[in-house]
């Protein structure tokens, strides 16, 4: 931007050989080539001030300033980008995903199960990679089978995750199975929105497939802690509040 006013200061150029061109100048922005800039704002030249403005044209970036004093009257300024993230972590422009929905023998689409669009958008909330997942709502029988054969457990339970990623770098992919009939029953006897508890089990499974556990005390909080402001974040209570006693 040239503005030929008073209040404009003087800019000079130098190129690659040292040789100086001079201009007016309200604000001079230097773009680099993967989006970041730094606009130098000469608007209060004339007081002495000069102020600097980073951006950034991906509107998933937030670009900040790093700078180091090089002497006494001089100092290296960088251009910094960190990718926007939510307060659980997760980018605020959600990743990728790749959805395949399932339904089991005796198991249909609607009848208290939620849909596809909302599996999606408790899928997203809790996603900090590209992932492919797959989720299938199951009977009792399958329920059991799965959980006996793959745990040793001869039961149904409300949610298995079967992650395939084997090193941390691998890309999420996984298969979360949802028991209709234990999600059901544990709803009611908690006292909760059956789609409230879908939403938990859900975003429990989505953890699980990106490598969070609960072996432990601290692993336990720490994916305590991302599900309940996850589900809060989607309008939904502290799936681990304990209800008052009747």
């Amino acid at each position: 931007m040239t503005r030929n006013t008073p209040s404009s200061a003087s800019l000079i150029l130098f190129d690659a050989e040292g040789r100086a061109r001079k201009t007016q100048a309200h604000a001079v922005r230097l773009q680099l080539a993967d989006g970041r800039s730094v606009t130098v704002d000469l608007s209060q030249a004339a007081d002495g001030v000069v102020s600097l403005l980073a951006e950034h044209t991906d509107e998933r970036q937030r670009a900040g300033l790093l700078m180091r004093p090089d002497s006494h009257d001089a100092v290296s300024v960088a251009v910094t980008a960190t990718p926007l993230v939510t307060t659980t972590g997760t980018p605020v422009t959600p990743p990728a995903l790749e959805l395949d929905v399932q339904y089991g023998d005796g198991i249909k689409a609607g009848k208290g199960l939620p849909a596809r669009g909302r599996i999606e958008t408790w899928l997203r909330s809790a996603l900090f990679a590209d992932a492919e997942l797959t989720v299938r709502f199951v009977g009792e029988e399958e329920g059991r089978m799965l959980n006996r054969s793959y745990r040793g457990k001869d039961y149904p339970t409300n949610v298995l995750t079967f992650a395939y990623a084997e090193q941390e770098d691998d890309p999420v992919a996984a298969d979360i199975v949802l028991c209709c009939p234990v999600v059901e029953r544990e709803a009611r006897e908690q006292g909760k929105p059956l789609e409230a508890h879908y939403a938990h089990l859900i975003v429990h499974g989505a953890l699980h497939a990106q490598g969070y556990e609960h072996e432990d005390d601290a692993e336990a909080e720490e994916m305590e802690a991302i599900e309940t402001e996850t589900l809060q974040a989607l309008g939904y209570a502290d799936p681990y509040r304990v209800r008052p006693a009747d």
